[in-house]
């Protein structure tokens, strides 16, 4: 008959080594999750390998134990829990309640002893005892029917012990193990053991005496005066560490089997809500827990009309939505998009609505189909009124499509997509079932038009609880200002595009493959052979073993070539440089030339995707391709811009904000020394270096002021003195003089990064100029590394973020103002701090005024927004 099993968890050793496992995981609520999220994972990992019968966890009480009564300094120096450690053992502790799974904790003990009780008393009732621990000490209770899982790197690693393995390992037995540690003693609980006697000592004297007792009865035959010395002089001290050691197996608990049997019948319902709460999507499934419950809605329920290709039976349904809304009644839309990668072949397949308690589906493409003009007339009566107001999800994808109709979608009230992304800009998944599931606790997954009815039945309830939220958190000038009327113009965008010169780009293709062979030939002149440079390996032969320059990196499978290893390398042979301009011309073909090739849509123009709800700092980013991202540090990435041409009678016109981040930094420090500098013009890299080297502005040299600059781009990242010493190659010592001069001559600007670090310490996020919220956990880690990466992060995103929020207002002030007055112009491209336009030559001054008056009055800050305007009859002529 095969033995029963009992798993017993060590939950803070397991919650310790998780939480520093994973990387910091926090929820919408910012409400760290990561050692939760580990333990779970681990747990569930040991139910399926173990298929344990019963199933407890333990855990440490915070009163004092009775080895701390005995021994007033024991555990003495070990460091605070970190709080956001601290506070999930409430989650997990409530995570296990809802699992049915017992928990074993009193006052005077510690888990460990709890541990030893529960494994002495599965012996003797003669069940099987797996130990789930992070901590070595539980090797001591390993035996013939007691399993000491070790858990390793990770969360999934693990070493299992029994005696025999012990022995086999060790050299001694589990109990011998506390012998070992009563010499060696143990730091981590301050133990004080034997002084100058060490892991490796212990085990050779208990391997050869057997215990502590005996090795104290043998002094004189061991060798070492030292030790001989210390032995009998701390004698009494190793005993008592032994003593200490000691895990004890009579804690005065009561266990009763069928208390602690493992179950299925756990309450799944809370159980699910806390997992949602926590977003632990991937969960919901590994621990097999019930879906599409709790909407309180049904499909068959509420599903009223499903529409065809009836055009009169359409008609109908419109009509009853205008007159429905006529009583100011919102809709609730969400669509169904085919191809939508594709500008030419994207289309809109249906229409999902509820309103006032109606839900339709209108089958679009077949309406089309049936009668295009007909069903676009029927539309346009829903989409083109403003007075309807649209609740939605994605808005601007749809918009895109509807605009190729000729339907112009207005009205819209609320995009939820937007709006979950502004509450939390961390999240980095926006998908209507994530952001439903989060917020209203409630299981949104599922295919086909069923479900897509029960998200659009859902927006009514998520509408109100973001909305709520926006309000709560003071964004509803950001939402309903800035980022919703940005939807129209990054549409515009979308759907004008960029036009594309083909033959301009068969001609750059010929010139790369040229440059590329002509780079090649270089790189194997220079090694005297021809090799693979796109193999690490056979690059790293070339490097390190021909032309023997010194080894920076090794990996598992030969030499580091990566791009830092390089650069630090870049001094000693002039092929490393060839093989960085290599690296960048074959990455700018394949990404520029092969790749923009593939994305030309049948109207000759490359129609990029605008992406609101990527960065956390607030910056739009572009995909399908990345025209934001071209690289232009060599010529022949400059180059790629000629083949993006204006239409007929048109230039190209780039509008760029001057040192905008800079700018921001001064409004935002109130530094009156660098407001100065921006107020009077001058030249702020030239000023900063006048500053910082005291020496008159028309001496200053190039040097100096390029210096100046690095430092000041490099405070608005929260650089320091390693990062700086190494982009300007200079000491970490001069660096750092650089930054101290820097801050002494702009005391406003040191002053902002100390307040806005503590301030983000406190609220754990920062905001911007317009109220844009970034949650950073990383600054209050408890890791060094994560904690610094925090701080810059607080520095720099309200400077990054408030520049992200200038140029989106004048986005969208700049396309209102166009369609006001009429024009023919558009704007086709944002990158980061530059607007770029489609100007037709008879419009050229009108336009260049108006976007240089729209931008520079964006915002109102303590110095002037200044604008660079270029055109050009490319995009590369406009710088």
């Amino acid at each position: 008959m095969l033995k029963q099993k009992l798993l017993v968890l060590d939950g803070n050793s397991i919650m310790n080594r998780t939480f520093y496992a994973l990387p910091p995981l926090t929820n919408s609520e910012g409400i760290h999750t990561n050692a939760v999220y580990g333990f779970i994972t681990m747990l569930l990992k040991m139910k399926e390998e173990i298929k344990a019968d019963y199933i407890v966890c333990t855990f440490d009480k915070k009163a004092p134990t009775f080895r701390h009564n005995e021994y007033k300094d024991y555990k003495a120096g070990r460091k605070r829990m970190p709080p956001e450690l601290e506070e999930q053992f409430p989650i997990i502790k409530e995570i296990l309640k809802l699992l049915s799974i017992n928990i074993f904790e009193i006052d005077g003990f510690e888990a460990d002893d709890i541990i030893g009780t529960l494994s002495k008393f599965a012996g003797e009732e003669n069940i099987e005892v797996y130990v789930v621990t992070g901590d070595k000490d539980a090797l001591q209770l390993a035996a013939d029917s007691v399993k000491v899982v070790i858990t390793k790197k990770g969360v999934t690693e693990k070493e299992i012990y029994d005696k025999n393995r012990m022995i086999d390992e060790f050299g001694v037995t589990p109990a011998q193990f506390i012998d070992v540690k009563g010499l060696m003693g143990d730091k981590s609980d301050n133990i004080p053991g034997v002084p100058g006697i060490g892991e490796k000592t212990a085990f050779k004297l208990i391997k050869e005496y057997g215990s502590i007792e005996n090795v104290l009865m043998n002094i004189d035959n061991i060798k070492g005066n030292k030790i001989k010395e210390n032995l009998r002089q701390y004698s009494d001290q190793a005993i008592f560490s032994k003593k200490l050691a000691t895990i004890v197996t009579d804690v005065p608990i009561e266990i009763n089997l069928d208390d602690i049997k493992s179950k299925d019948n756990y309450d799944e319902s809370a159980l699910k809500k806390l997992f949602m709460r926590l977003q632990f999507k991937s969960l919901i499934d590994k621990i097999k827990l019930p879906k599409n419950q709790d909407s309180g809605e049904s499909f068959k329920d509420t599903l009223k009309f499903e529409l065809a290709s009836d055009l009169e039976k359409l008609k109908k349904v419109v009509y009853n939505i205008l007159d429905t809304c006529k009583k100011k009644e919102s809709l609730y839309l969400t669509f169904k998009i085919e191809d939508k990668n594709s500008y030419s072949k994207s289309y809109i397949d249906k229409i999902f609505i509820s309103i006032d308690g109606l839900n339709y589906i209108i089958n679009i493409k077949k309406i089309y189909d049936a009668d295009s003009e007909a069903a676009v007339d029927l539309l346009k009566l829903i989409f083109e009124d403003d007075e309807i107001e649209k609740v939605s999800y994605d808005v601007k994808l749809p918009l895109t499509v509807l605009q190729k109709a000729g339907i112009n979608f207005r009205g819209i009230k609320f995009d939820v997509k937007i709006a979950a992304y502004l509450i939390d800009s961390s999240r980095g998944k926006y998908d209507l079932e994530t952001i439903i599931e989060d917020y209203l606790t409630i299981d949104a997954a599922g295919e086909g038009d069923e479900f897509q009815v029960r998200k659009t039945i859902l927006l009514i309830k998520l509408y109100k609880v973001l909305k709520d939220t926006i309000e709560d958190k003071n964004m509803n000038e950001l939402l309903y200002n800035i980022e919703q009327p940005l939807i129209y113009v990054l549409a515009s965008m979308e759907y004008e595009g960029f036009r594309v010169d083909k033959a301009k780009l068969i001609e750059l293709e010929e010139k790369f493959k040229n440059e590329i062979e002509s780079c090649k030939k270089s790189i194997y002149l220079m090694a005297d052979e021809e090799f693979n440079i796109n193999s690490p390996k056979q690059l790293g032969k070339i490097l390190f073993e021909k032309l023997d320059l010194p080894v920076i990196k090794k990996t598992k499978t030969g030499y580091s070539t990566n791009a830092e290893v390089l650069e630090k390398l870049y001094d000693k042979h002039p092929i490393i440089e060839k093989i960085i301009y290599y690296r960048q011309l074959t990455k700018l073909y394949s990404t520029y030339i092969e790749g923009l090739k593939s994305v030309i849509d049948v109207d000759d123009k490359i129609h990029s995707s605008f992406n609101q709800t990527v960065t956390t700092t607030g910056r739009l980013s572009s995909t399908e391709p990345n025209l934001q991202n071209i690289p232009v540090k060599y010529e022949m990435g400059k180059e790629i811009r000629k083949i993006f041409i204006p239409e007929k009678d048109s230039v190209i016109l780039s509008a760029d904000y001057s040192q905008i981040e800079l700018r921001v930094l001064a409004h935002i420090a109130n530094d009156s020394n660098l407001i100065d500098a921006f107020l009077n013009h001058s030249d702020i890299h030239t000023k900063t270096a006048s500053e910082v080297f005291n020496v008159p502005m028309d001496e200053v040299t190039h040097t100096q002021r390029s210096n100046a600059k690095a430092v000041n781009f490099g405070i608005v990242y929260g650089i320091g003195d390693f990062s700086l010493a190494k982009d300007l190659k200079i000491t970490r010592k001069e660096a750092r003089n650089y930054i101290d001069k820097y801050f002494e001559r702009y005391p406003g600007v040191k002053e902002y990064l100390d307040n806005i670090i503590e301030k983000a310490q406190k609220q754990s996020y920062v905001t911007t100029i317009a109220n844009r919220r970034r949650f950073i956990p990383e600054i209050n880690s408890s890791n060094k590394m994560v904690r610094e990466f925090g701080k810059r992060l607080a520095m720099n995103t309200p400077i990054q973020g408030s520049a992200a929020d200038i140029i989106k207002i004048a986005m969208v002030n700049v396309y209102n103002k166009l369609k006001e007055k009429g024009c023919k112009s558009y704007l086709i491209l944002q990158v980061h701090d530059e607007l770029i336009l489609n100007v037709y030559k008879d419009e050229i001054e009108d336009v260049k005024n108006l976007v240089r008056d729209e931008m520079e009055s964006a915002v109102e800050l303590k110095v002037p927004l200044e604008v660079d305007i270029n055109t050009g009859d490319n995009w590369y002529e406009t710088k």
